[in-house]
């Protein structure tokens, strides 16, 4: 595939290249460019796709495949804001535990997860080509396997295609859907469908075939009034051909006719926007939302890299079932959620290879140390300030990082505030209680890429 010249970096303004934490303003003024300051999409800080979002007890959670292609965990973001999320992994499904012999080497991916009228919490996920499910009290976990150590949907179900990417729809009167289905070499992907007992694991009835046109994978289902909308994903997540579509049913159980405004969401190079898809939907203060993955940064990659990344923005449904198209945006703004991240110190960045993309309050832009050199990276406080600690958002949330931080007075004479020492995790809670006017963060052997820097004042 050629290149794509739109997205391909372009100056910013000093004034926006220079400072730390969160511009004044930044939230109030239209994000037109994926790499200006303030972005708010990027909603998650890393690489991460299929997302499922639910809220209990005021706190929410996206679970989400870990890219490059699926882990052997899956990643859980949660916040109490909206805009602040932390990293962990859900102990629960891990490869090994739901592995079954004809799973595959596929990795853990595309959960589901929703409240039943039990109670009780479940997460419909796929393990290679297969779809196990699992129970917990609490979005958190710990979870647990709930069909005795064997997959819901085993690989030879229809081995003629996928058996991945479930997704669970309670209705208003309480029963409970399964959607699944995708297809081989990213054609012919076929949906199926069956209603689940109250236990969300025994099926009650023969699956249905439900596929409606340009189907590919990741369906999930809407109600509308009394329409229900099938919407679900078609192209290819690779290029830029994948998009998000959907049809209208008068039943959970089809058949679906293709709606008039589909797609509804799909790439859009004016707004560099590619390959948007594998959604779910959300409600948050009576508004709606489509919460989805899309390729990250600049396009393509090169080789057979896939890194997409989780957007968020506005969804109109009508009550006939017509869907609006989307406008995918590198900012929208979600009701209750807080519109900005939380900001530390300002500060003046220098050091290696694009040191502002570390001080930009977007997750679009990596900050990288040159390739086979020390990496430093240095803020200018401006002043001498006394300062509690640092907050990283590494590039890669799963992954450990060797780095350490240095303080100084004049940038000429430095000390030691937090050793260099192994650290994981997003954000990096690093604490280093001193004063100083410039900190900066050294890795000796150059692996501490990182989406921003916040510095904490003393208080």
């Amino acid at each position: 595939m050629m290149g794509l010249p739109f997205l391909s970096r372009f100056a910013m303004p000093a004034a926006l290249l220079l400072t730390g934490g969160a511009l004044a303003g930044a939230a109030d003024v239209p994000v037109s460019r994926w790499n200006m300051a303030g972005a708010g999409n990027p909603l998650l800080p890393g690489y991460f796709a299929d997302p499922s979002i639910v809220r209990d007890k005021g706190r929410w959670y996206i679970f989400a495949t870990i890219d490059p292609w699926g882990d052997d965990r899956l990643g859980l973001w949660s916040s109490d804001n909206g805009r602040d999320w932390t990293f962990t992994t859900p102990n629960w499904p891990t490869k090994a535990a739901a592995t079954g012999p004809r799973s595959g080497d596929a990795k853990v991916w595309a959960p589901s997860v929703v409240k039943a009228p039990n109670g009780r919490w479940y997460m419909y996920v796929s393990v290679g080509s297969e779809v196990w499910v699992g129970t917990a009290d609490a979005p958190a976990g710990p979870w647990r396997d709930a069909n005795g150590g064997r997959p819901l949907i085993a690989r030879d179900f229809a081995p003629e295609y996928h058996m991945i990417d479930a997704e669970a729809f309670v209705d208003d009167d309480g029963r409970a859907y399964l959607y699944w289905g995708s297809g081989l070499n990213w054609t012919n992907g076929h949906c199926f469908v069956v209603r689940l007992k109250p236990d969300m694991v025994t099926f009650d009835g023969t699956p249905r075939d439900v596929t409606p046109a340009n189907y590919f994978e990741a369906p999930f289902m809407v109600k509308a009034g009394r329409n229900y909308l099938l919407t679900y994903s078609d192209g290819n997540t690779t290029k830029d051909t994948y998009k998000v579509r959907y049809a209208i049913g008068t039943s959970p159980l089809g058949p679906f006719r293709e709606g008039a405004t589909s797609p509804i969401l799909e790439t859009d190079r004016a707004r560099d926007v590619i390959s948007p898809g594998h959604h779910s939907v959300f409600r948050s203060e009576g508004r709606s939302y489509i919460l989805y993955h899309r390729q990250s940064l600049p396009f393509p990659k090169g080789g057979d890299t896939v890194l997409r990344q989780v957007a968020v923005d506005p969804l109109t449904l009508g009550a006939d079932g017509v869907i609006a198209k989307v406008v995918p945006s590198h900012g929208s703004a979600v009701a209750g959620f807080v519109p900005k991240r939380s900001a530390g110190l300002r500060w003046r960045a220098s050091g290696s290879a694009s040191p502002e993309n570390a001080a930009d309050d977007n997750y679009a832009t990596l900050w990288q140390p040159v390739a086979g050199q020390p990496a430093m990276l240095v803020a200018d406080l401006g002043r001498a300030q006394a300062v509690k600690g640092s907050r990283i958002r590494p590039e890669y949330a799963n992954r450990p990082y060797h780095f350490g931080i240095e303080a100084s007075q004049d940038g000429r004479r430095w000390r030691v505030v937090a050793p260099v020492a192994e650290r994981q995790g997003s954000p990096i809670e690093v604490p280093h209680a001193t004063t100083a006017r410039y900190l900066r963060v050294v890795a000796p052997v150059g692996d501490a890429a990182m989406w921003e820097w916040s510095i904490d004042p003393r208080e």
